[in-house]
């Protein structure tokens, strides 16, 4: 079967760079219109060359958010057929003992991994059930099956909170023809946050951490695009509230 989302409408979150920006050229690729946004307009400019529609959102205010996924609509005529809560990170924090961390920084990850998959989903659900399908793929982390590489414990409660959510909405949505699901990504070098972390493995760090997955080599973004890319297609369409971890074997 050839997988492809010609007419379909696709919402990327945190598509600038990464995941999001590999995950929304691979949609397009197939054939999707696709839409992105992120904070960086520069960045948002490289994924704009793919052929996509790209926006500066702030998905930590939720009008803003609610907003970009109305847009989204009204340009389509229709609702949005795939939404991929990618948005996220460790928002440039670095771990530290647990009571030295602020309120305000633990706010601040929990708000750009969970309430930015939350407000989005919300947003697209009511669409999704009229057309009476869709898809939601929400990008998680092997930081939700376990602690957290980062050693960040925001981070780490962020993205388990992300699959409870994944698999919350798989049960309510469900019955109205949409699918919900999660992708965990293994350690991937995408961004600035993830190359500093791998230098602070050190050699020996580098070697260990390699030496602990099964293919015995880091993944790449394509990776993560692809996985994202079976959840959104037919050939997943009686899988639900499921995590895949694309970690290599770890």
């Amino acid at each position: 079967m050839q997988i492809r989302f010609d007419g379909k409408a696709v919402a990327v979150s945190g598509a600038g760079h990464g995941f999001g920006r590999c995950i929304a050229e691979t949609f397009a690729g197939l054939g999707a219109r696709v839409f992105g946004c992120d904070l960086s307009a520069a960045e948002l400019a490289e994924t704009a060359k793919a052929g996509v529609t790209t926006e500066v959102v702030d998905l930590t205010d939720r009008a803003a958010a609610t907003a970009w996924i109305r847009r989204i609509e009204a340009a389509m005529g229709s609702a949005i057929d795939v939404l991929v809560n990618n948005a996220g990170g460790v928002a440039g924090q670095e771990p530290r003992a647990l009571e030295d961390v602020p309120d305000a920084d633990w706010d601040r990850i929990f708000a750009v991994n969970v309430g930015a998959a939350f407000v989005l989903s919300r947003a697209a659900a009511p669409g999704m059930k009229r057309l009476g399908q869709g898809r939601i793929v929400n990008i998680s982390s092997g930081a939700g099956l376990a602690p957290s590489l980062t050693g960040i414990q925001a981070y780490c409660s962020a993205k388990h909170a992300v699959v409870g959510l994944t698999r919350q909405l798989a049960h309510e949505l469900g019955p109205f023809g949409i699918t919900v699901n999660s992708v965990a990504p293994g350690f991937v070098r995408t961004n600035e946050a993830t190359e500093k972390q791998w230098a602070a493995y050190g050699a020996d760090g580098q070697r260990g951490l390699v030496a602990r997955i099964a293919m015995q080599h880091l993944g790449s973004a394509q990776d993560i695009a692809n996985a994202v890319v079976f959840f959104a297609s037919d050939l997943a369409g009686f899988v639900n509230g499921q995590v895949l971890a694309v970690d290599g074997g770890k």
